[in-house]
């Protein structure tokens, strides 16, 4: 069983959170350099991620900024550790 990686987003800024995801996940490709205006398309390409998919993550329709989500998306991978 594959474990998720899932970078905290505290203290980081969008670009920075982002890149860091996308080189976690190179090998599946999600987007490079998306505008922060546009992280919740962005973060349901993360939710797509085999890795992902049997947890119980958080759609980012649900949040108001990246942050949140992010925040939220650590606490569901880690609840299991």
């Amino acid at each position: 069983m594959a474990l998720a990686l899932v970078y905290d987003p505290r203290y980081q800024t969008w670009d920075s959170w982002s890149s860091l995801m996308c080189e976690a996940y190179a090998g599946q490709q999600l987007a490079i350099n998306v505008p922060e205006s546009e992280w919740r398309a962005w973060a349901s390409g993360v939710n797509a991620i085999d890795v992902f998919m049997n947890e119980a993550i958080p759609s980012p329709q649900y949040y108001e900024n990246w942050r949140d989500w992010a925040a939220a998306l650590v606490n569901a991978v880690n609840q299991k550790v």
